[in-house]
C-alpha cells in the first residue's frame, strides 16, 4: 500500500472509533461533527474494501480487518504522541538514548572521569559516547546531527551556537624529567632556543587553542621551532619525556601526567595562558529536553572541579609570595 495514497488523518478517526465504539464519542474526542467522523468511515470502507466497523445495539463492533489494524494504529499513534510530548515525558532514570560528547585527550583523561560518575548517577540506563576533536570535524560539527555538546576554550560562537562557561585552566611547559630546565622557570632566550612539540587536534590543523598560543607567543617575543607535530597531548607528552623537545599544555594534564610518567613542569618566561573552557552545543539540540538534561549532568560535573582548581590556584599564589625576594635559579641560555 503506499501511505501517499491515504490521508492519516482518517487512520486517526479510526484509532478513536475502535477505542470509543462509538461515532459520537469519537467525534467529542476528536472535536468535530459525528457527520465529519461518518464520512471519514465511509472513505475508509472504500480505501480498505471493508466495513471496518458495524452497528451493534448503540455501539460500532469491529471486524476482523479493523481489529487486526486496531493494534497497530494503538502503537503508531503511541509513538507519535511520545514523540511530540517528548519534553514532557523524559525521565533520565529510564531513558536508554545514547548522548555523545566531543572533547580533546586533555578533557578525556582529565574531565572524563567526573563526567561518566555524574552521567551513570543521573542517567544510570543511558549510554555516553565519547568522540575525539577530529571526529567532531569530521562530522560536520555540532549541527552535523551526531555530537550533542563538546568541550572547548571559549572562543567567538558562529550563529546557531550556545556555551556554558565550565572553568579556568591556565598552561605549561613539560619536558623530561632529567631535562637541564625542568623545575625551572625558562628565560626568553632559552625558549626560543629549544626545539618544540606541537599540538594538532584538528584534522591535521592547530585548534582554537593553538591559535591562541601561537598570538600570546608572538605578542611577547617569543618563537618555537617545531621538531614534531602530533594529533594529541598525551602523544606530545610521550615525546617529551625520551627527548630533549618541549610541549605546552594545560597544567590539570601536566599535573597528571608528571604523577605517572618521567616528565617534569617548567613555567613559562611570560604569564601563562588562562583559557577559559565552555560546554557548546548547536540551535538543533537547544530545545530538546534529553540534550538539555545531559547539558546540566556535565555542566554540575565541571563546577566542583573547578572549585578544587581554584583552591590548588591560590596555594601555588601563597607560595609564589612567600618566596618572593629570593633569587630564582633559571636555565641558563
Amino acid at each position: 500500500m503506499n501511505l501517499s495514497a491515504i490521508d492519516l488523518n482518517l487512520l486517526l478517526v479510526l484509532h478513536t472509533v475502535l477505542e470509543e465504539r462509538s461515532a459520537a464519542r469519537a467525534a467529542r474526542r476528536l472535536r468535530v461533527t459525528p457527520p465529519a467522523v461518518s464520512n471519514s468511515l465511509a472513505r475508509l470502507r472504500a480505501h480498505f474494501g471493508d466495513p471496518l466497523v458495524v452497528r451493534s445495539g448503540r455501539g460500532l463492533v469491529p471486524t476482523p480487518r479493523a481489529l487486526e489494524l486496531a493494534p497497530r494504529l494503538r502503537a503508531a499513534f503511541g509513538e507519535i504522541a511520545g514523540a511530540l510530548e517528548g519534553e514532557r515525558s523524559f525521565d533520565p532514570r529510564a531513558t536508554t538514548r545514547a548522548f555523545t560528547l566531543a572533547c580533546s585527550d586533555v578533557d578525556q583523561i582529565c574531565s572524563l572521569p567526573a563526567i561518566a560518575r555524574a552521567f551513570a548517577a543521573e542517567m544510570p540506563r543511558a549510554a555516553l559516547r565519547v568522540v575525539s576533536v577530529d571526529h567532531l570535524e569530521a562530522s560536520g560539527g555540532l549541527g552535523g546531527g551526531e555530537v550533542d555538546a563538546a568541550l572547548s576554550p571559549a572562543y567567538p560562537l558562529p550563529p546557531g551556537h550556545h556555551a556554558a562557561d565550565l572553568f579556568e585552566q591556565d598552561s605549561v611547559f613539560v619536558v623530561r624529567r632529567d631535562h637541564p630546565c625542568a623545575g625551572r622557570r625558562l628565560t626568553r632566550e632559552r625558549f626560543n632556543s629549544l626545539r618544540h612539540i606541537d599540538i594538532h587536534l584538528a584534522l591535521g590543523r592547530g585548534g582554537i587553542g593553538n591559535r591562541a598560543a601561537q598570538e600570546l607567543l608572538a605578542d611577547h617575543g617569543l618563537r618555537r621551532e617545531i621538531a614534531v607535530t602530533v594529533p594529541t597531548f598525551a602523544a606530545a607528552a610521550v615525546v617529551a619525556a625520551s627527548t630533549d623537545l618541549v610541549t605546552g599544555m594545560p597544567r590539570r594534564l601536566a599535573d597528571a601526567l608528571a604523577q605517572v610518567a618521567p616528565l617534569a613542569i617548567v613555567e613559562p618566561p611570560v604569564p601563562a595562558m588562562v583559557f577559559r573552557m565552555q560546554l557548546v552545543w548547536h540551535e538543533r539540540t537547544h530545545l530538546d529536553e534529553g540534550a538539555r538534561r545531559f547539558r546540566e549532568v556535565v555542566i554540575a560535573a565541571l563546577r566542583e572541579p573547578q572549585r578544587s582548581q581554584e583552591v590548588r590556584n591560590q596555594k601555588r599564589s601563597s607560595i609564589k609570595k612567600a618566596g618572593r625576594g629570593k633569587e630564582r635559579s633559571r636555565c641558563a641560555s
